[in-house]
């Protein structure tokens, strides 16, 4: 995916490749992503922007009277596919920006909206804003009627080696796969949870990273059906068991170095990393909400299993939110680890970059980094040290995100009512929703 690709390269690989389909990807509110296929005789008209479709269908889109949507391919994301469809035909993919018909950038489309951010960056005097992803995921084993189980491939924990089982033989060759679309994996191993697994690539700036973890999820799901498999990247698929985070690495580029690092600072982090720090503990609770989208997000966020439940900071205790890994001068960067995969990676990194940015305008040095286990501070300690929890539920997390005005300056007045609107609807279906839990605690009262 690196190569920069043109209109002729992409008629030539259509011809070279034999290429059947064109499947042009975009992404809704919530990161799902969604496709429009075309035959290739529409190749012209993908190319000149012509590709319409009816926005109204999308959730968090448009209203049915305004519903007509083009889609402006971005040609550098061309791919043809590493499999055929049913009938043997060879798809392209391209992922698209949406607009309105005059030409005009759809403020509802997330892709959209952190190109709007990343502007801002640049006014802000920053060039690049460097992002790597690490986004866990479970296999499972697919039932005799093809549909997902929760029986797992393996019995392995954190870096066993497995060489020979179900989920061993599916992570390599999504490894190869991932490497035959441009893919540069840096590192892929079994993780803690039994069937868990995590595969990481090279850190990219933002734009690139988030529209290559769509593409990873695509590809790991793909190449796990091919296995037998189900691939989901669901927070907490299995109860008591550790759940699938995606740890977001950060840091900003000025005229090409990490703005991030300070070699004469005792931490090594630079006074703009410190800032940027700032800005996302200050609007840590509201980053929340989407970082972590799902109801189901918030069985993660809970003491036991790694994953952050305060708002603090540190060098090398992985139990606060943001930790600053042990680097060289390119590598220094933050990790916030608290979002899971089933955020969506434009209103993620649009919403953090915008909340460092501010923390950089503010200019104020974050809270004191902690250095023992945060769960073990008794609540006494933590409020002398001004260590806040994060949301304990999605509804909180709403709550806290309506609250935060920035929220808004980071995604734009329709995507955070369309936002909102989805998230409040889904915790209220949850909240009326009655469990199997349910029924055994209380069915004899």
């Amino acid at each position: 995916m690196s190569k920069q690709y043109g209109a002729a390269d992409i008629r030539e690989s259509v011809k070279k490749n034999n290429v059947r389909f064109l499947r042009l990807a975009f992404t809704d509110v919530n990161g799902r992503m969604k496709t429009v296929e075309v035959p290739t005789s529409e190749l012209e008209k993908v190319l000149h922007n012509e590709t319409r479709f009816d926005g109204s269908s999308i959730d968090g889109f448009v209203r049915i009277e305004e519903s007509d949507m083009v889609l402006y391919p971005d040609l550098s994301t061309w791919m043809v596919l590493p499999w055929v469809d049913a009938s043997g035909a060879r798809i392209g993919r391209l992922t698209c920006s949406v607009h309105k018909t005059n030409g005009e950038a759809f403020e509802g489309d997330p892709r959209n909206n952190l190109k709007r951010v990343l502007g801002e960056m640049k006014k802000a005097g920053f060039s690049a804003f460097n992002v790597g992803f690490e986004a866990e995921f479970h296999l499972f084993k697919l039932g005799a009627d093809g549909e997902w189980t929760t029986e797992v491939p393996d019995h392995a924990s954190y870096f066993d080696m497995t060489s020979d089982d179900e989920g061993a033989r599916c992570r390599r060759d999504i490894v190869e796969t991932l490497e035959s679309v441009g893919f540069e994996v840096e590192a892929a191993h079994h993780e803690v949870g039994e069937g868990q697994q995590e595969i990481d690539f090279k850190f990219d700036d933002a734009l690139k990273t988030a529209d290559r973890v769509q593409t990873f999820k695509m590809v790991v799901r793909e190449v796990a059906r091919k296995h037998g498999l189900f691939a989901t990247f669901m927070p907490k698929p299995l109860a008591g068991k550790a759940g699938n985070g995606m740890h977001t690495n950060m840091s900003l580029l000025n005229d090409g170095k990490n703005a991030f690092y300070d070699a004469s600072s005792s931490n090594r982090l630079s006074a703009t990393a410190r800032y940027f720090l700032n800005g996302i503990l200050t609007h840590a609770r509201a980053i929340t909400a989407i970082g972590n989208p799902t109801v189901n997000s918030y069985k993660r966020l809970i003491p036991g299993f790694e994953a952050p439940v305060y708002i603090s900071w540190a060098t090398k205790n992985r139990s606060p939110l943001v930790r600053i890994p042990d680097a060289d001068e390119i590598g220094t960067r933050l990790e916030m680890r608290s979002a899971d995969p089933t955020a969506n990676p434009y209103l993620l990194l649009a919403v953090a970059l915008t909340a460092g940015l501010d923390g950089i305008k503010q200019a104020k040095e974050p809270m004191a980094p902690v250095t023992s286990n945060v769960f073990e501070m008794s609540p006494a300690e933590r409020d002398e040290r001004g260590i806040k929890p994060l949301p304990t539920t999605l509804h909180n997390a709403i709550k806290a995100f309506e609250a935060d005005g920035l929220m808004e300056a980071a995604l734009g007045k329709h995507l955070t009512e369309s936002y909102i609107k989805s998230k409040s609807l889904e915790w209220s279906q949850y909240a009326q929703s009655v469990s199997d839990w349910e029924r055994h605690q209380y069915m004899a009262y």
